[in-house]
């Protein structure tokens, strides 16, 4: 690897494409986003993105932006941040720009983004990783931290240049050897958080002060929990509900991604967070009734 700054793009212009980019580009990195929502894309190319700390505080940091992938040829280090829903086509639009000895690191929630995108570009191409940090999306291209956390990555040959990458722009970075825990233990965080959120329109910090609400948060906890260990997955933590506690705990201020979504009637993620788990609960003999009314009701924000 050469002394010159890596060739990063952010894939996505959403809450927690804009932290990354932001903080890389503090750290003096050359960041580039590639993105598809308009509104995103103007304010970005206008003001760069913007940065709100919890004093009030606002520092703009530039990135290149575009929603064109053939100007953003030969990527070697790819940060995959758009919805589970959009993943098929972050993949065509990698499959154009992405070196042929690349990376693509998908954060995303739910499952199937890394069958997806290993799909298109190949395994060799795709590393996996989780993340427990909070942002939210004040306005296109304005993004604040809404809670620290941590990013686990998954084994893969440059996975110690990404933790670098990493650890430079300020993110507390552990590597894992079992991706499957890795996946699965941010499934359980994100079916007993995010539906329940989106649904009351609620902080994760809320959940826990509302009885009914925390009650609901551990059931969904279990049931997950439940269905992971059917399948042989070991989670890399031993206590579910006391995990996801702590998780909204940290990041009391945070408006889960799903609320963000629903709030702005969006598309979202709930087929590939509680939809997954219903389906490899019907798998694996284990009953998920509460993934199941979670899952129903967040579609029915949606359709009529």
């Amino acid at each position: 690897m050469s002394s010159s700054p890596p060739s990063f793009l952010i894939v996505g212009t959403g809450a927690m494409a804009c932290l990354f980019a932001a903080r890389f580009s503090r750290a003096g990195m050359a960041v580039a986003m590639l993105g598809s929502w308009r509104a995103g894309l103007e304010a970005i190319r206008k003001a760069g993105v913007v940065l709100v700390e919890a004093d009030g505080r606002e520092s703009a940091y530039p990135v290149t932006i575009t929603d064109d992938p053939s100007t953003c040829a030969e990527v070697r280090f790819a940060l995959v941040l758009v919805k589970s829903w959009q993943t098929e086509r972050a993949a065509r639009q990698l499959s154009e720009c992405l070196a042929s000895d690349g990376v693509a690191l998908t954060l995303q929630n739910g499952l199937g983004n890394y069958e997806q995108l290993s799909g298109v570009l190949g395994a060799e191409r795709v590393a996996l990783g989780v993340t427990t940090l909070g942002a939210n999306l004040i306005a296109p291209g304005r993004v604040c931290l809404a809670g620290e956390g941590l990013i686990t990555l998954g084994s893969h040959p440059l996975m110690g240049v990404l933790a670098a990458i990493f650890r430079s722009g300020g993110f507390l970075v552990e590597i894992s050897p079992d991706p499957n825990s890795l996946l699965w233990g941010k499934l359980v965080i994100n079916a007993a958080i995010n539906p329940i959120t989106a649904l009351l329109g609620i902080t994760n910090g809320e959940l826990l002060q509302r009885a009914p609400a925390r009650a609901l948060l551990a059931a969904a906890a279990r049931e997950a929990a439940a269905v992971a260990a059917a399948k042989g997955v070991r989670l890399p933590y031993t206590d579910p509900v006391a995990t996801v506690e702590n998780i909204a705990r940290r990041t009391a201020k945070n408006r889960s991604s799903m609320l963000q979504d629903v709030s702005r009637g969006a598309p979202t993620e709930i087929d590939a967070i509680c939809g997954a788990i219903v389906e490899a609960g019907e798998q694996t003999g284990v009953p998920t009734p509460v993934n199941r009314t979670l899952w129903q009701l967040v579609k029915a924000l949606r359709q009529p």
